[in-house]
């Protein structure tokens, strides 16, 4: 008897022991594919959400700029200064790199090399526009890597600054040619342009990084200045002197 009740003890026993080891084994299998289940669904997140330049997610919407604490005053020959107050919190990699090279004294000497009264826009800051050749003027860079496109819905309204940047190039046949528009995009570097009218074709397509403040009846005499034939090109050099960083609390003056 003692015997029997022993044994229906050891069997009761066992079999307890197998229904919690399956419990165990079917709990860590629901858990493996809910687990696996969360991770394609991430995955897919983390896919969806992927920056693109040509995808409206990228574009930073409803932001109002923050101005920097420095402005860069850029000082002209003839025209006198344009003040552009600075916008880290819109485009922080290209106010970064403008400031970076205003501390290099990257853009003393070069000009103003493209002028358009007509479409309201001046453009500077090729370290090519130096020399006597304006057929290269625009195509000069830093020696800094070319920066990714920060774009917001912020307008480009009159003084407004934004990031020059290259074209894509098509074939002959309109494809694609050496610059996709997503490398387009992703383009800029050092050079810089001032819209003096409103540049709705510019919206969410260029990098904009500051506003002038202070200066800009001399940046529309300028767009105004004369240019040679046809061409946005002025028929005399409007040479930048230096632009340097100020303290944002000096201007306007």
């Amino acid at each position: 008897m003692v015997i029997t009740q022993v044994r229906i003890r050891s069997i009761a026993g066992f079999l307890i022991a197998l229904f919690v080891l399956f419990s165990f084994i079917g709990c860590r299998k629901g858990a493996a594919v809910k687990d696996a289940d969360q991770t394609a669904a991430d995955q897919n997140a983390t896919e969806t959400n992927t920056a693109d330049p040509t995808n409206t997610e990228s574009i930073k919407t409803g932001i109002k700029p923050i101005a920097d604490d420095q402005v860069a005053v850029i000082e002209t020959e003839s025209y006198g200064n344009i003040v552009i107050e600075l916008y880290p919190n819109i485009a922080p990699l290209m106010v970064e790199r403008f400031k970076k090279l205003i501390g290099e004294g990257f853009y003393d000497g070069t000009t103003f090399h493209r002028i358009n009264a007509d479409t309201g826009l001046i453009q500077g800051g090729d370290p090519l526009s130096r020399d006597d050749d304006p057929n290269n003027d625009g195509e000069g860079d830093s020696k800094y890597p070319n920066l990714p496109g920060e774009f917001s819905d912020i307008p480009f309204e009159p003084g407004m600054v934004g990031a020059a940047r290259r074209e894509a190039e098509p074939d002959a046949e309109g494809h694609s040619g050496g610059l996709t528009e997503e490398q387009a995009r992703d383009s800029a570097n050092c050079q810089f342009f001032i819209t003096l009218k409103r540049q709705p074709d510019y919206d969410e397509d260029y990098t904009l990084f500051g506003k002038v403040i202070e200066g800009l009846s001399g940046a529309e005499i300028l767009m105004r200045a004369p240019v040679e034939g046809e061409t946005e090109t002025p028929a005399d050099k409007i040479v930048i002197k230096k632009i340097t960083l100020q303290p944002r609390r000096r201007w306007p003056q």
